[in-house]
Formats: structure tokens, sequence, C-alpha cells
């Protein structure tokens, strides 16, 4: 296994681990700069008011988009595991 095979490979894991975190972290963010931006408008300080919406919106996501986060990292690796021969030597 040389250098390119290793870094190709890193450079693939990277991109399954963002492609599949990405729409989970955009919900979150949203959900919370919302959260903020109504905290702000009626100045209301409560540090715990963005955990809940946060967790619900992410339960939703997992919900809606868990399937095809399931399948993008089955399907990595499948073809990690099958190209294991090559890694090997």
């Amino acid at each position: 296994m040389n250098i390119d095979t290793v870094t190709d490979l890193t450079s693939e894991t990277l991109y399954v681990i963002i492609k599949t975190s990405a729409p989970l972290l955009l919900i979150s963010l949203i959900i919370g700069l919302a959260i903020s931006i109504f905290q702000t408008v009626t100045s209301i300080q409560e540090q715990t008011l963005t955990f809940v919406p946060k967790v619900l919106g992410i339960f939703v996501g997992i919900m809606i988009l868990g399937h095809w986060m399931l399948n993008n990292m089955v399907g990595f690796m499948t073809e990690l595991w099958a190209d294991f021969s090559l890694y090997v030597r």
C-alpha cells in the first residue's frame, strides 16, 4: 500500500463523514440560530432553551434522513471491504 492509496482512502473517508453528518449539523445550526434570534428579541437569556428544540430537530432529522445516512455508510464500507486485498499488500 503506497502513499497515494492511503491519501485517496483518507480523502474518500473524510468526504463520506462530511456528507453523512452535514444534514444533521445544518439542522442543529438552523434551530440554534432561530432560538438565538428569539432570545435576543425577547430578552430571554435561558441557556437551556436551545437544548430541547435541537434534540427534537436532530431526532426528526435522523428519522427522515437515517435511511440515506445508513445506506451511505454501508455503501462506503462495502466498497472498502471489497478492495481489502489491495490494502493488505
